[in-house]
């Protein structure tokens, strides 16, 4: 008796804070792109209102300013939208447990336990693309000619993380990225761990 085979699907994201995962660091904005192993299938994209000042380095660093983020809606506004496109799908990011990190941190301040089969981008690009002068999102762009618009904005580095993924899938000859749907529970891939 075989298991029904489904193919994967993987939700790439993208998040900005003001501070680092541990301590009271909140997201001013998030960008998801829901991909089917070929296309991007569905995407959603916001500010957020963190609730704080953002600082001034961050300010400068992303673009993102308080009055930029003032009439954005708080997380717990958009966290359906974030649940159902990440439902079912391996959690990719560039530096994944950054990002998983603040969205299981916000869900739990929501209540909610965040858990999803993790994906990291910079891992993959060691082991895929070894020998690369760095694996810094924007300097890993550049190297394998991926257009970045909008550094450090979430929609701009989802987006750059979305053909990086794509390039990684056409020359991942060992297998290290899941060609099946992950089962309830799976455990963190390729996470460098």
């Amino acid at each position: 008796p075989h298991a029904l085979f489904l193919p994967p699907v993987y939700c790439i994201v993208d998040v900005e804070t003001t501070g680092m995962v541990r301590g009271p660091a909140r997201l001013t904005e998030i960008a998801l792109f829901r991909h089917d192993g070929e296309r991007v299938v569905d995407s959603f994209h916001s500010l957020l209102n963190p609730g704080c000042p953002i600082p001034p380095f961050i300010a400068r660093l992303t673009g993102i300013t308080d009055a930029m983020v003032a009439d954005a809606p708080q997380f717990g506004e958009v966290a359906r939208q974030v649940l159902a496109l990440s439902q079912d799908a391996v959690f990719i990011a560039h530096n994944v447990h950054f990002d998983f990190g603040f969205l299981r941190k916000e869900f739990g301040w929501l209540g909610h336990q965040f858990q999803r089969p993790l994906l990291c981008t910079v891992q993959l690009s060691r082991r895929i693309f070894p020998g690369l002068p760095s694996y810094s999102l924007g300097k890993l762009c550049h190297s394998l000619d991926i257009p970045l618009h909008d550094r450090h904005r979430a929609r701009g580095d989802a987006a750059a993380t979305v053909q990086l993924f794509e390039r990684l899938l056409q020359h991942d000859r060992r297998g290290l990225i899941p060609r099946a749907a992950p089962q309830p529970g799976a455990s963190f891939l390729a996470t460098g761990r």
